[in-house]
């Protein structure tokens, strides 16, 4: 059947971006993507979450699946242009990663508090041993540190078959590095792989130049 709006893909895809960018100071990531099908199991602690994977994949040209509950597909049907999948749909989520997609599922099945992962669903592992595609553990964080916005930091766990204690190290050195680092800095080792707002801690703009040449303060 065409597509009887071909515009609607772009113009999401536009909109996706454009709230990233406007909304986050920027995206960056530490670790090796895999390349080829994969399940990507991310914990799920912000409403970012799955945006800032989808450009992630953007950035990397990866094919790009998620699972996503029936409930949420209802409220926003247009996702599936974005990769979508219902929960229900795991043998179509088996074949998307057989034929090389990328596979994001949630294995907490919804946002929890951050902190270390709650119990995981099996539906990521079960997924990556059907299809016989890596299982990569993703420790996500969306976080206000020095700027004005918020940071978007993935550490790209290893491939593993022991899902519950490789996540929970990897939000965990994640978590220190975080907790141990210049807040005005990126976190070192990380790549920058999307550039978001600038902070107004960064430059200063005209009206702070404006304030500072009529007061004469300097």
């Amino acid at each position: 059947m065409p597509d009887r709006a071909p515009w609607a893909t772009p113009m999401l895809k536009l909109n996706i971006r454009r709230s990233l960018r406007t909304g986050l100071g920027g995206v960056w990531l530490r670790g090796s993507l895999p390349v080829g099908g994969a399940v990507l199991a991310p914990n799920h602690h912000s409403w970012w979450d799955g945006y800032v994977l989808r450009e992630v994949a953007w950035w990397a040209g990866a094919d790009f699946r998620v699972l996503m509950t029936a409930r949420q597909l209802g409220r926003f049907p247009f996702l599936r242009r974005m990769g979508a999948l219902e929960v229900g749909q795991m043998r179509e989520a088996v074949r998307s990663v057989q034929g090389g997609a990328w596979m994001v599922i949630f294995p907490e099945g919804a946002v929890q508090p951050a902190g270390a992962p709650t119990a995981l669903h099996p539906g990521a592992a079960w997924i990556a041993r059907t299809a016989g595609v890596p299982l990569v553990p993703i420790a996500l964080r969306v976080v206000v540190r020095g700027g004005q916005w918020p940071e978007a930091y993935l550490r790209i766990g290893k491939v593993t078959t022991q899902l519950p204690g490789a996540l929970a190290h990897e939000l965990a050195v994640l978590d220190a590095e975080l907790a141990s680092s210049d807040p005005e800095q990126p976190l070192a080792g990380y790549l920058r792989v999307m550039a978001g707002r600038t902070s107004g801690t960064a430059e200063v703009d005209w009206p702070a130049r404006l304030l500072t040449l009529i007061t004469g303060d300097r």
